[in-house]
């Protein structure tokens, strides 16, 4: 585990990312953002790696953006879109593409663009003291990182509406209850929760899995048609993978399927 404002642990068949500012509530300042890309790309390039658990040290899973990094000098002017082109955009674009699944472990306090951070990973595991929210009203910003997309997705437009105009914290158990999380637990429990999750992820079908996030995501925008296709072709990947073969044998001879995944 390196000691830097990102902690990386492997386990057998997944990684722990965990981000590491505590005393700034693991807000995001540039090189931050930089060693959680290095982080996500050695993820991704190592095989063995069947599953992402993403979390936060502290009383924090990430309060957004440091605003501290952003103070101006006298005379500058800030330079609007570089930070969301550079950093937010391609982070969250990439949890959502990453070919196995990726488990948000909300561990206290998302706000802000930690809050979307959070809601793009594929499941979301919220301790019960932690709390959800799109704080950008409150400094004059609008939600970022995704979060205009997503949350009216989850919990419904007119809840997106009133949670982002203003500015509303949300309790992890209302979250759950709303859809805007899968589960809320006791603080205890987060991480075995998100751990035993992830376990199962590094056993599974994990080229399957890959292939159900890209017909989630395209949901969003295709027509039922357009769908019906893409799960068609989809399925024929699936049909032609080694994970399916096994599957069914396994099936068959009455025992566990031992799943190659992404090799």
């Amino acid at each position: 585990m390196s000691e830097s404002s990102i902690l990386v642990r492997r386990q057998i068949g997944f990684r722990v990312i965990t981000l590491n500012r505590p005393d700034r509530l693991n807000a995001f300042n540039d090189a931050m953002h930089e060693v959680l890309r290095d982080a996500i790309d050695e993820a991704e390039a190592d095989e063995d790696c069947r599953a992402l658990l993403l979390t936060g040290a502290g009383r924090a899973f990430c309060s957004g953006q440091d605003l501290a990094d952003r103070l101006l000098k006298p005379g500058e002017k800030p330079v609007p879109r570089e930070s969301l082109e550079k950093y937010y955009n391609p982070l969250v674009r990439r949890l959502r593409a990453l070919p196995f699944p990726v488990v948000g472990a909300v561990n206290g306090v998302a706000a802000g663009a930690g809050a979307n951070i959070a809601l793009a990973c594929d499941i979301v595991i919220a301790a019960r003291s932690a709390t959800f929210t799109q704080s950008f009203a409150r400094i004059g910003l609008i939600p970022d990182s995704g979060g205009t997309y997503i949350l009216p997705r989850l919990v419904g437009e007119a809840r997106a509406r009133a949670l982002m105009l203003t500015a509303q914290p949300v309790p992890a158990e209302r979250a759950a209850e709303m859809g805007m999380i899968w589960r809320c637990v006791d603080d205890e429990q987060l991480m075995p929760e998100a751990t035993a999750l992830c376990e199962q992820f590094a056993t599974a079908p994990t080229q399957g899995l890959a292939l159900i996030k890209r017909a989630l995501d395209a949901s969003a925008t295709n027509t039922f048609e357009e769908q019906l296709d893409l799960e068609r072709d989809l399925q024929r990947d699936a049909v032609l993978s080694p994970d399916y073969a096994e599957g069914v044998r396994a099936f068959m001879e009455k025992r566990k399927p031992n799943f190659r995944g992404r090799k």
